[in-house]
């Protein structure tokens, strides 16, 4: 299969999720995450809603699994660092939660020093 064709079929599963999800089916949506992400490890945006989806099913552990794998693939990715201050916060790791945030402000500040958002 080509490149294009698993992107493709990466991004079917993963919007298939993003419908599953605005249906409340949560567990369903983790499937076709995880469907996506077999067809193409590094989809970062499937990544981003996995993490949201184990979140919101309390399943924190797995969470910041994901999130961190986002992080190490991408380090300037200011979601993940948000995502991971978020999840350690829930956890009560407020250290933890304190430093993903400071990375994730700093990055954003980074980011409109160079023009961006």
């Amino acid at each position: 299969m080509s490149d294009e064709n698993k992107r493709q079929q990466a991004e079917d599963h993963y919007y298939a999720a993003l419908d599953l999800v605005s249906e409340g089916e949560k567990e369903r949506a983790l499937v076709e995450y995880g469907k996506s992400l077999s067809v193409d490890p590094e989809f970062t945006e499937a990544m981003h809603g996995m993490a949201r989806c184990l979140q919101d099913l309390n399943r924190l552990d797995e969470a910041i699994s994901v999130a961190k794998r986002i992080a190490e693939l991408d380090s300037d990715d200011i979601l993940a660092h948000t995502s991971l201050s978020v999840l350690y916060q829930k956890k009560g790791m407020i250290p933890e939660a304190e430093d993903e945030g400071n990375k994730a402000r700093i990055l954003g500040w980074k980011q409109q020093l160079k023009g961006g958002r």
